[in-house]
């Protein structure tokens, strides 16, 4: 009997994106089953038997892939840029697999970027209510107060009014007229840590991406890029998407 999996999920699991941003396309008209568009969310296919189209190509599913990137500064971590700013399409063009990035990091910063093709890795990363954790090396402006170190800690009010989760900050080490701070946050904003840092009177000059979801970039320079070890999945698995690899 023919194993029958939603559209959405064979889309995110053969690369095209993760599951949300597919049923996006899905919704869009962008997808086709056997040459008939499809629209609905529920539709289920057989992915070996099932010819499925994303904008006329045919989509195959991969053997999952996971990698962790060093991204340097002065690259968008989308797979274009209307811009013409260095992008990550020429890193997933040297690999077999059709990537695509876990969440973002801004065009000014550094560090961990993890990338898969599998969907369900992704949107559980992604989930605000699982706190997946971040941990940035922040550089600011002059030195830091308690009371400002306590209100990042215990959460501040951005600038359209969403007060921030906790988060673990200290004083990684302090400079003549800068100050580096390590912070880590379970949750996600838009430049979060710009704005913590502006709400408090504290400009960011320097921001590197240490690790996520507990994996780091030690031992690879900008630009470098690796798999995921077993044993990184495992953690990952068991910790923040609720199950053992390979469950």
């Amino acid at each position: 009997m023919a194993k029958l999996e939603r559209l959405q999920k064979v889309m995110a699991h053969a690369g095209v994106a993760s599951r949300r941003k597919c049923e996006e396309y899905i919704q869009a008209g962008r997808v086709r089953v056997n040459g008939r568009i499809v629209t609905e969310l529920g539709v289920k296919v057989d992915p070996r038997k099932d010819k499925i189209e994303f904008d006329g190509r045919r989509i195959v599913r991969e053997k999952a892939a996971y990698y962790v990137f060093h991204k340097p500064r002065g690259m968008v971590s989308t797979l274009s840029d209307p811009e013409g700013r260095p992008s990550l399409s020429k890193v997933i063009a040297k690999l077999d697999e059709s990537v695509y990035p876990v969440g973002r990091l801004d065009y000014h910063t550094s560090g961990v970027l993890l990338l898969t093709n599998d969907g369900s890795f992704t949107d559980g990363l992604l989930r605000p209510k699982k706190g997946v954790p971040k941990t940035y090396l922040v550089k600011i402006k002059g030195g830091i107060g308690i009371d400002a170190l306590g209100k990042l800690r215990q959460g501040v009010v951005l600038d359209d009014g969403y007060k921030t989760r906790p988060a673990e900050v200290f004083v990684h080490r302090s400079e003549q007229r800068t100050t580096w701070l390590s912070i880590t946050l379970k949750e996600g904003k838009n430049r979060q840590i710009h704005r913590m840092c502006d709400a408090v009177g504290h400009r960011v000059m320097r921001l590197v991406r240490q690790s996520f979801a507990g994996v780091s970039a030690d031992g690879l320079r900008p630009g470098d890029i690796r798999p995921l070890g077993e044993r990184e999945l495992e953690q990952i698995g068991k910790k923040y998407l609720g199950k053992k690899r390979g469950s």
